[in-house]
């Protein structure tokens, strides 16, 4: 069965390509009559028009693109689900780009497949693109990166969700990534710990480095930092348990543990469960960063919520401002609320 294409639509009112076009923006440059001509053989012809039609006019796609390091993430989720009901709202479609996996990407060197997402991103000539973590995120990007970036947000109107970096010409969404840290430092210290340990993270990751520096800043004031006790591994469960097993080896081990975020401390948990050990008369365990569905671990954890959603609802935003052209942007200098979601487990030292 043939397919009802735009020019069969402007074939039939006997009008142009751009006309029909024009109708289906909404345009106001069609007169009264051929508006309702064109309508009219549309809704005969039951017809759909693909996103191509409807930006010959405009001069869009409504496709933003998502770039992003690793969907299995959980972190990455709560943003792509945000960005993606907060841009379907909005009229726009996405395209995600998963260059841990991702197809044609898929190579042994990470910032080639970061290299590769733009020439896609390029490709497929999306609106806008917002790009969640990858190489942005090291303290020191590749050079090959920091250029092929500049080219495609010359191109693409471009947001960062991520700290800036003056190397880089397209618009950040800082996160308050240090902040959450302080908090969970403070409460630990509040219900009486002092001898404190951190697991979890990623040298050379901005992430990382900022919560380690606000972790030794905060616990300093009040005790002293044991750097023996500092254990960095990667983002995950099994590093969560791997760093355990690194501090349980020790002679002494720590009263209590910030994990960078709720998967590393998930691991960590059932270390200690494997070792008969228990969270937290044996160790209390803090994350410095909630997770989907982390309020459902046993034992229930303690966590900062840094309210990713709001985060991922404001760069879509931003994103919009620039496709606007808007030249009064302001980056919001305010943070979303962070909250601790105590658990019912950790208890006042010695109590």
């Amino acid at each position: 069965m043939k397919t009802t294409t735009i020019k069969d639509i402007a074939q039939k009112a006997g009008v142009s390509v751009s006309t029909v076009s024009r109708v289906l923006n909404n345009h106001p440059s069609v007169k009264p009559e051929k508006r309702q001509l064109v309508q009219q053989i549309i809704q005969q012809e039951n017809f759909q028009p693909s996103m191509l039609a409807r930006g010959m006019i405009s001069n869009q796609t409504k496709n933003i693109g998502v770039l992003l390091s690793d969907i299995n993430n959980p972190y990455f989720t709560d943003l792509v689900v945000q960005i993606e009901l907060v841009s379907r709202e909005l009229g726009y479609s996405l395209l995600m780009l998963n260059t841990s996996t991702a197809g044609s990407m898929k190579t042994s060197d990470p910032v080639q497949r970061e290299l590769n997402a733009f020439t896609i991103i390029m490709e497929k000539k999306v609106d806008g693109l917002i790009i969640l973590g990858g190489e942005i995120d090291q303290v020191k990007p590749n050079p090959r990166y920091i250029e092929s970036l500049n080219k495609t947000s010359e191109t693409i109107p471009t947001v960062i969700v991520g700290q800036a970096n003056e190397s880089i010409n397209a618009m950040f969404l800082p996160r308050a990534i240090n902040k959450g840290t302080t908090l969970a430092v403070q409460h630990l210290l509040s219900l009486g710990y002092r001898n404190i340990g951190f697991i979890g993270g990623e040298t050379g990751i901005t992430i990382t480095e900022e919560r380690l520096a606000a972790f030794r800043r905060t616990l300093s004031i009040y005790s002293k930092v044991n750097e023996d006790w500092i254990v960095p591994s990667d983002f995950y469960a099994q590093s969560g348990y791997q760093s355990t097993e690194k501090l349980l080896a020790m002679d002494q081990l720590p009263e209590a543990i910030l994990a960078i975020n709720d998967k590393v401390a998930l691991g960590a948990i059932r270390c200690l469960n494997d070792h008969h050990l228990n969270c937290p008369e044996d160790l209390a365990i803090v994350s410095c960063d909630a997770f989907l569905d982390s309020e459902y671990i046993t034992p229930r954890l303690t966590t900062v919520d840094q309210n990713n959603k709001e985060i991922g609802k404001n760069a879509v935003q931003l994103l919009m401002k620039l496709l606007q052209k808007d030249q009064n942007i302001i980056i919001p200098t305010h943070y979303p609320e962070l909250i601790i979601r105590e658990s019912c487990g950790i208890q006042l030292k010695g109590t």
